[in-house]
């Protein structure tokens, strides 16, 4: 495998010639893409760490990603795209949230993933290609920092395996930071086990209570892996030393992807771990950070199920086509004005397409694609969505077919359409034989779970999970004993 792009793009699939352009972080400049290899472009983003329902600020690179998913689908193959996402299940978070509950480590990470797959659907998110578990990757966790430390770069003291940051000449060259500038401006933890104190952490040891494993490098007693290490791991499991696309926040620059790029450049001596790095910009409410303590802290589900914001709950369709108004590299001023506007344009699209079916998703508009190949600008798509709807309204029958075409490949998908989400959940409620199916598969998961097969266990899960049905694990109250309530997501 090379580290730089080596072919050329494939044709799109309705035969129109465009070129992706996009701005890498890492070079600071607009890019034409070119895959390593067009058979199959890779692409990474970070995923949740499943403590708790997903913030609008979550959402925002699901969506944006998510876009960029369906983009390449549709430019190089449905098949020959593969979008890895991760799970953080193993974290100092999901610990904390375990013990206030008093919930196994398990029951959290699980039902938390659930939840946000629910949520994440109801966005019109479609499912990642790989969706891998960190826990599941502990093994390549521990060969990748056992190479870094037979390589020179990392080294061990007092039970922890620390990365020598120092040691790296270009350390920093994504976030353009120096070395000084990141002491400075970084919470950087001071300890006596530390050769320099930007030196961070790729395996620690556990305290009594929380997850462990038996550790890399000789070290005698159990730990667990540091957060950056998760990534690299799976990233190099799936997709290869150096793959094409990486993506997330533009909070997780630094520290996290920047030493996602030493961990893994460093145990693989390549020059990149991905040739182009892509981040989404921050996410305000109302003109404000996003805080607990200013009380305007808003998840996806209470946007789906509650009444939090403007007294109403609000559509998936509507929520996404908010985080879609603004260029994904710019902030975006998250406002209940925002999500009363899109109510209103999705309900005027869908009028005037009522009767009209969608072709395939993988046909959109030249217009569209045009517009989210200059660097997924979104607002330039939905404005060719306007020019539809004005032409529509005139009783083109074509541009109606064009809005209907446009709007389902860019996953927007009113009450009114009929999306494959509430097709299922129908379809569900019409089975006599579907909740006795559900209750057989649930008890069968209890029975593994108690047994500890947790292989099992995932297998039956991701089962339900395919099925549209969404597990709420818990105690019975006066047994003390799991149970499982399930709901279709919708």
């Amino acid at each position: 495998m090379t580290n730089a792009p080596a072919s050329a793009p494939l044709a799109p699939l309705n035969g129109v010639p465009m070129d992706l352009i996009i701005y890498n972080t890492l070079t600071r400049v607009k890019e034409a893409f070119t895959p390593i290899d067009a058979a199959n472009v890779r692409m990474y983003v970070c995923g949740p760490t499943v403590y708790d329902y997903a913030h609008i600020g979550n959402a925002r690179p699901v969506v944006v990603f998510d876009t960029l998913f369906r983009l390449l689908r549709y430019l190089y193959g449905t098949d020959h795209v593969t979008y890895v996402r991760n799970i953080t299940d193993v974290d100092d978070k999901i610990n904390a949230r375990a013990e206030a509950e008093r919930r196994t480590i398990r029951e959290v990470t699980e039902t938390t993933a659930a939840q946000y797959h629910a949520d994440m659907a109801a966005l019109g998110a479609l499912l990642p290609t790989v969706e891998p578990r960190a826990t599941e990757h502990i093994e390549e966790m521990k060969a990748l920092i056992e190479r870094l430390v037979a390589n020179g770069f990392a080294y061990v003291a007092e039970g922890h395996v620390l990365f020598e940051v120092g040691k790296m000449a270009d350390y920093g060259k994504l976030s353009g930071r120096s070395l000084e500038d990141m002491v400075a401006g970084a919470r950087v933890e001071i300890a006596p086990y530390k050769k320099d104190p930007m030196d961070f952490v790729l395996w620690k040891p556990s305290k009594q209570g929380e997850p462990s494993w038996p550790s890399p490098c000789g070290i005698e007693t159990d730990g667990r892996p540091g957060w950056h290490i998760e990534c690299s791991a799976m990233a190099g499991k799936h997709l290869g030393e150096v793959f094409d696309i990486h993506g997330g926040g533009i909070d997780l620059t630094f520290p996290h992807h920047e030493n996602e790029i030493a961990q893994s450049c460093c145990a693989h001596g390549t020059a990149r771990m991905a040739n182009y790095w892509m981040h989404n910009g921050f996410l305000q409410v109302e003109g404000e950070k996003m805080s607990k303590s200013l009380g305007n802290f808003i998840t996806v589900h209470e946007l789906l199920e509650s009444d939090k914001v403007g007294g109403r709950t609000w559509s998936g369709a509507a929520v996404r086509l908010t985080l879609m108004s603004a260029h994904y590299r710019q902030p975006l001023d998250f406002t209940q004005k925002g999500l009363e506007e899109a109510v209103k344009l999705i309900e005027r699209w869908a009028k005037l397409i009522s009767g009209v079916t969608p072709h395939e998703a993988g046909a959109p508009p030249a217009e569209v694609v045009e517009a989210l190949c200059e660097d997924l600008n979104t607002p330039s798509a939905i404005a060719a969505l306007h020019g539809f709807a004005r032409a529509a309204r005139a009783g083109d029958a074509e541009a109606a077919q064009k809005l209907a075409d446009a709007a389902a490949f860019l996953g927007l998908m009113p009450e009114n359409w009929r999306d494959a989400v509430a097709q299922r959940a129908e379809a569900a409620e019409a089975d006599p034989e579907f909740a006795a199916r559900v209750e057989a598969l649930i008890a069968a998961r209890i029975a593994a779970r108690t047994a500890k097969n947790w292989a099992e266990s995932d297998r039956i899960r991701d089962e339900l999970v395919a099925m549209g049905v969404v597990l709420m694990d818990g105690k019975n109250p006066q047994t003390g004993e799991l149970e499982t309530k399930w709901e279709l997501a919708r």
